[in-house]
């Protein structure tokens, strides 16, 4: 791995449609220059099939998987561009406040029993992927999420079942489905499971908003990306609500045991790699793609971040932010404020499932003031829900907006494309894709994520950025 050199002055400058992303050690760049009308849009994803798979015996050239953005897979079409976004505030407000309360320090598990109030009929998933399940494979579309542990997917036959579009998995109809007893070790892996019926392990899942799985946990062949992965721990949920706008169930990508990164292990390296499309007008939104294993996701000269554990939250993925820039100046912020602290409160976690990157209260109030500063006479438009710095850009054919910069441990800079701070929200208006945090912690949501190759790499504990867009 290539290590951080903190007296390093290389500037790695990577363009893409009217924005450029920069990872560095030191950044300057001040302002971007961007058209409104082509604003989003950005090159297609161009992976190569990788070389090999590096954690199953069985050995073939794979593509990357495509990943999706759920409107892609749910066909949902809105009145508006307005209406889509505020159906995006609406998921992303339950995701952000689920995690505040799932990464604090007074966090209780949820008790689930037998009665349990359904959960948002859209869910909060945003990503997915195609896994094969079973032997012979039934494809099924799982939702990614690389803040949990768990791989489950609906199971025949089901008490209580959401509509997916694909069919039912039936473990009867597979040959490679074995269940696993509750004194196993795999089962006292996997908190809130135990022991049901035949000895069997029983698990359930709730994701905070309501949405759950039960089920029993079994061993079985997942097929990704043309490889067969034998042996992988999953939930066959028979009771399941909430969740995922036609998904079959989730692929955990977390950094505990139970997610597959963690399952597959040494034989995989530790590691995936991810692009997440972007959205909206002019966006290809099917050019999002998901590498998994050292040898596929590990790039050459990719700038290495520390990732941070919260020993009280072990499958999230923190990283150590220091500080924000605007428009090449960094803000005058108190120390300490992004640090996660002993007890796990506070920190900075990076999640797929949440859009809008939220701040304190402090450095959300900064980053807005200095981003409105810059912009100069920009007009100014309504917010929209939580989006409350936004502009009229419909008169204009090309507009200066200052670059938002975010500072890590060991002196690496990340400064985001410009597509990558601002939301559509139709009719010409603009806003400032940020908001404040109801709590101590930061997220670093996927619109800030959008057209960046980011990389975790779980075993050595690093998150890597570029050296390409996607």
């Amino acid at each position: 791995m290539q290590q951080l050199n903190t007296n390093a002055n290389l500037l790695l400058f990577l363009f893409v449609s009217a924005s450029a992303l920069i990872v560095s050690y030191a950044s300057h760049v001040r302002f971007h220059y961007v058209n409104p009308h082509n604003f989003t849009t950005t090159a297609t994803a161009s992976a190569s099939p990788a070389s090999s798979s590096s954690f199953s015996a069985h050995r073939s050239r794979n593509p990357p998987l495509a990943l999706l953005h759920r409107d892609v897979i749910s066909g949902t079409t809105y009145p508006s561009r307005r209406h889509a976004v505020l159906g995006l505030v609406a998921r992303d407000n339950a995701r952000a406040e689920y995690l505040g309360r799932r990464l604090s320090s007074r966090y209780l598990p949820d008790d689930l029993g037998e009665e349990v109030v359904s959960g948002l009929d859209e869910g909060s998933g945003e990503y997915f992927v195609r896994v094969g399940v079973g032997s012979p494979p039934t494809e099924q579309y799982l939702v990614v999420d690389s803040g949990s542990d768990v791989i489950w997917v609906q199971c025949r036959p089901c008490g209580q079942c959401y509509a997916q579009a694909d069919p039912l998995f039936d473990p009867a109809a597979s040959s490679s489905f074995s269940g696993v007893s509750c004194s196993s070790a795999i089962c006292r892996m996997l908190p809130g499971s135990g022991c049901g019926d035949a000895g069997r392990c029983d698990y359930k899942v709730s994701y905070g908003d309501g949405s759950y799985t039960k089920g029993v946990l079994a061993l079985e062949t997942l097929t990704i990306g043309g490889t067969e992965v034998k042996g992988v721990a999953i939930g066959c949920g028979h009771r399941n609500s909430g969740l995922f706008v036609g998904a079959a169930g989730l692929l955990g990508l977390g950094w505990g045991p139970m997610s597959l990164v963690g399952q597959l292990g040494g034989a995989a390296g530790g590691a995936f790699s991810y692009c997440l499309a972007s959205r909206g007008p002019g966006s290809n939104a099917g050019a999002g793609s998901l590498v998994l294993g050292r040898t596929e996701a590990v790039p050459a000269g990719a700038v290495w971040v520390p990732l941070v554990r919260n020993a009280q939250a072990p499958s999230f993925y923190y990283v150590g932010l220091t500080g924000i820039g605007v428009g090449g100046e960094r803000l005058p912020l108190q120390d300490g404020l992004f640090q996660l602290t002993e007890d796990g409160d506070g920190g900075v976690v990076m999640d797929t499932g949440t859009a809008v990157t939220r701040l304190p209260q402090e450095a959300y109030a900064a980053l807005r003031d200095a981003f409105a500063g810059d912009v100069g006479g920009l007009p100014r438009a309504p917010g929209v829900s939580l989006l409350d710095t936004c502009y009229d850009l419909s008169g204009y054919s090309s507009v200066r907006v200052p670059t938002v910069s975010f500072y890590f441990n060991q002196g690496a800079v990340l400064t985001l494309p410009a597509r990558n701070l601002l939301v559509d929200v139709g009719g010409g208006v603009y806003c400032l894709a940020f908001a404040p945090s109801s709590s101590g912690l930061s997220i670093l949501g996927n619109i800030q994520q959008e057209g960046i190759q980011i990389t975790v790499d779980s075993t050595t504990g690093f998150v890597g950025f570029g050296p390409n867009t996607c």
